[in-house]
């Protein structure tokens, strides 16, 4: 009976899995990139704003409504006074056209934040993305020390069994490799707080994915994951720095935020230009109200300036548009002071990973393998102790942790340094595209 109910939970459990896997989508950085950008409830939602702002510009070009008038005399008032009927229209004097420009430059606004919202969500993913693999790397690379370690034991048990070991050896091989044991846990719940990091940036409704990539590509495929091969030559930082301030969204923001400040300002100053308004309509006399006892028709027409600043001339308004001018301009100077200084940043940290990994790549990684295959060698033949091979064992696993966590800083960096160079596709022959 408990067989039966054992091999029938571990068919429920078993069939729960793959039903979970099967709604998982695997995809390559370049897919994540595409459906973030088509998929995210974020970018729909600032589309919705380029949609309101264009609806703003008729609002700002929009006429006044008309009035309906009546005027009806009673009793001896109306004696030889006309009865009118008619309407009135308030005409905007140099208005519409400065609310309208206004509108507009609001518009370019909305749709560069749209554009700087879709590349930093191109450069989040990115890095979700990146984080992702390097959680599977380190997770494979405790894999493959826990076979080592397995291997490890069982030289162990043979020699504690044919005596050429003590028992404490044994004991000791088992402790490294149940060290192994608990980090391969926490690397997988690492694994799991990645992927749904990854998915929360890709933030689609329906979906969730992972990435295709369990490890990061050899030396030679650096261009799979969109970024360059170690050994390229970034350009001078002066060619780049030039570049990138003609480039970047952030200080387009800054300069339109100017450009929108300077319109509102104009709108503002025209509010003390008074409006027209004109009357237009038909006026009878009854017979019973006019002084010959006979109908009489006619028209009136009529026209008064309104709104005349005599006793508020929009003063405070128009000092406050004045100084969100001088504002936009010193936050776009500053936006440009920052830009070069984090642009510098990112150029310098870019150059630190990559003779980071160029020295991963030439040095460490191939002289930390030689080394642990000759002490394994070393302590099969006797010639070396457990606790050495099991220090070289660590040293080795801390070596490859290291080297993935290199690799996913050469990537990280040079994300950052596209943030900062405001573009996705930057080529290091041409120094930009």
């Amino acid at each position: 009976m408990k067989k039966i109910l054992l091999v029938a939970l571990t068919i429920i459990l078993t069939s729960q899995i793959t039903f979970a896997t099967e709604n998982i989508k695997k995809i390559d950085i370049k897919q994540a990139i595409e459906i973030a950008k088509q998929n995210n409830l974020d970018i729909q939602a600032s589309k919705i704003d380029v949609d309101i702002a264009k609806n703003e510009i008729k609002k700002a070009n929009r006429l006044q409504n008309p009035d309906i008038d009546v005027f009806y005399n009673f009793g001896k008032a109306g004696k030889g006074n006309p009865q009118q009927i008619g309407a009135s229209q308030t005409i905007e004097l140099a208005k519409r056209g400065a609310r309208k420009n206004l509108a507009k430059s609001n518009l370019i606004q909305t749709e560069i934040n749209l554009n700087f919202d879709e590349f930093n969500l191109g450069m989040d993913v990115r890095e979700a993305y990146i984080n992702l693999v390097a959680s599977k790397a380190v997770l494979k690379n405790l894999m493959v020390q826990e076979k080592l370690f397995e291997e490890l034991v069982e030289i162990a048990e043979k020699k504690v069994k044919t005596g050429e070991l003590p028992e404490i050896d044994l004991l000791q091989a088992r402790i490294a490799l149940n060290q192994i044991i608990t980090r391969i846990n926490s690397a997988n719940m690492t694994v799991k707080t990645k992927m749904i990091e990854f998915n929360k940036v890709i933030n689609a409704k329906l979906d969730d994915y992972d990435s295709i990539d369990d490890f990061f590509p050899d030396s030679n495929d650096f261009l799979a994951m969109l970024t360059p091969k170690p050994e390229a030559k970034l350009p001078d930082f002066e060619i780049i720095k030039e570049n990138s301030l003609k480039n970047r969204v952030d200080l387009k923001i800054a300069k339109q935020e100017i450009d929108v400040a300077q319109k509102n300002l104009a709108v503002t100053i025209r509010q003390r230009i008074p409006d027209l308004d004109i009357k237009a309509g038909y006026g009878y006399q009854p017979e019973h109200l006019s002084d010959d006892g006979t109908f009489r028709p006619g028209a009136y027409v009529g026209a008064s300036l309104v709104n005349i600043p005599l006793f508020y001339n929009y003063s405070p308004e128009i000092k406050n548009a004045e100084l969100k001018v001088t504002q936009a301009q010193l936050e776009y100077e500053s936006a440009e002071n920052k830009a070069l200084k984090d642009l510098r940043k990112s150029y310098d940290q870019f150059l630190t990973s990559q003779q980071n990994l160029n020295f991963y790549n030439e040095k460490l990684v191939t002289d930390s393998k030689n080394m642990i295959e000759i002490s394994k060698k070393d302590y099969e033949s006797g010639n070396a102790n457990l606790t050495s091979l099991i220090v070289m064992e660590q040293s080795y696993e801390d070596i490859l942790e290291g080297y993935t966590y290199t690799v996913a800083d050469y990537y990280k960096s040079w994300v950052e340094f596209l943030r900062e160079v405001n573009t996705e596709d930057f080529d290091l022959d041409t120094e930009m595209i």
